[in-house]
C-alpha cells in the first residue's frame, strides 16, 4: 500500500485551475484540459480526511481502461494518459503517474445519465414510495435488489452544489431537446450493456452506472468517468441476494462507519480512522484487479 495519498495536485501542475470537484481538479493546457484524479474521498456532501492511498491511481486507470474498451461503442474525450508527455507543466511526474488525463475540451451537457438494471438505493426508495423511478411506473410486487427486464434510464439534472436531481425523461426531453435526450439514453444503456456482460464474465454483477456526456462540434462524446467504483454500484456475484443491504465494492467502509459513528451529519466528520482507510484501499485495489485481470 503507498504510504502518501494525494490530496491534491495545484502544487505540481503549472497550469490554470479552472475547477476543484470532491476527487478530480481540472486544469487549462489552452486547447485541451488536464484531468488529476486526487485520493481525496467524499461521502454525505462532504470531503473527508484523510485521503485514501491509491483510490485516485484505481480511478484514473479504471476510467482509461474502460474508455479504450468502450471507444468502438462511443467516442470519448481522451487524447492520452501519460504524464512524460507534460514535460514541465508537472514537476512532480513520478507523483501524478497514473493519475492524470489529457482531454479534448467538450461543452458539457448539464444532464447525469443513470442506467439502472437492478432495483436498489435511491430507486428502490422511489419505488417504496410510489411504485415508480423517475415517474417511469413499474410493476407491484418487485423486491429490493431484483434485476429489471431492460435496463431502466433514469436521468438527474446536474447540480455542481448540492445533490443532483433526479427528474423524468420528459423533463430532461425539454431541458435538452427530444432528439438529442433519446440519443443519450440509447447510448447509455448501449454501454451499460456492454459493461453489464463484461462484468458478468469476471463474478460481478454491474447493479447500476452514470455517464456524463458533451458536445463538440455538435457530436456527442463520453466524458468525466466511466465504471468507476465511484460512478458505478458494483456487487460481487457471490453476495447477491434479495431484500438486503448488498456490500458494494467501493467505499462502503467509510460508509458503514460513518452511519455507525456518533458523528452528528451537520458538520465535517473526525477524520477517519486508520483501519477503515486501509480497508477501503483494499476495496478499490480489489475491483480493479478483478475488472482489468491486473494488479497495480
Amino acid at each position: 500500500m503507498a504510504a502518501i495519498a494525494l490530496s491534491s495536485a495545484v502544487d505540481y501542475v503549472k497550469a490554470p485551475l479552472i475547477y476543484k470537484g470532491k476527487v478530480r481538479e481540472l486544469y487549462d493546457l489552452g486547447e485541451h484540459y488536464l484531468i488529476v484524479v486526487t485520493d481525496r474521498i467524499s461521502a454525505f456532501d462532504y470531503v473527508l480526511d484523510p485521503a485514501v492511498p491509491e483510490k485516485g491511481n484505481v480511478l484514473n486507470r479504471l476510467s482509461a481502461f474502460w474508455f479504450e474498451q468502450t471507444a468502438d461503442i462511443q467516442p470519448n474525450h481522451v487524447i492520452h494518459t501519460d504524464v512524460a508527455k507534460l514535460g514541465d507543466i508537472i514537476t512532480e511526474p513520478e507523483l501524478l503517474k497514473n493519475r492524470i488525463m489529457v482531454t479534448k475540451k467538450a461543452e458539457r451537457i448539464d444532464i447525469e445519465c443513470v442506467v439502472r438494471g437492478y432495483i436498489t438505493g435511491g430507486g428502490w426508495r422511489q419505488y417504496e414510495g410510489t411504485s415508480a423511478i423517475n415517474g417511469i411506473e413499474l410493476r407491484a410486487g418487485m423486491r429490493k435488489n431484483e434485476r429489471f427486464d431492460a435496463p431502466l434510464f433514469t436521468p438527474a439534472a446536474k447540480n455542481d452544489v448540492g445533490h443532483d436531481e433526479d427528474i423524468p425523461f420528459e423533463r430532461m426531453a425539454e431541458m435538452i431537446g427530444a432528439g438529442l435526450a433519446e440519443e443519450l439514453r440509447e447510448r447509455s444503456i448501449k454501454l451499460y450493456e456492454f459493461a453489464r456482460a463484461y462484468c458478468e464474465e469476471r463474478g460481478i454483477i454491474l447493479a447500476d452506472c452514470k455517464f456524463e456526456f458533451g458536445l463538440i462540434d455538435g457530436k456527442v462524446i463520453l466524458i468525466d468517468e466511466i465504471f468507476t467504483p465511484d460512478s458505478s454500484r458494483f456487487w460481487a456475484k457471490e453476495n447477491y441476494a434479495y431484500d438486503i443491504e448488498i456490500d458494494s465494492m467501493d467505499k462502503e467502509p467509510v460508509r458503514t462507519y460513518l452511519a455507525g459513528s456518533d458523528w452528528d451529519k451537520n458538520s465535517k466528520p473526525d477524520p477517519l480512522p486508520a483501519e477503515v482507510v486501509e480497508e477501503t484501499t483494499r476495496r478499490y485495489l480489489n475491483i480493479f484487479e478483478r475488472l482489468t485481470g491486473s494488479s497495480l
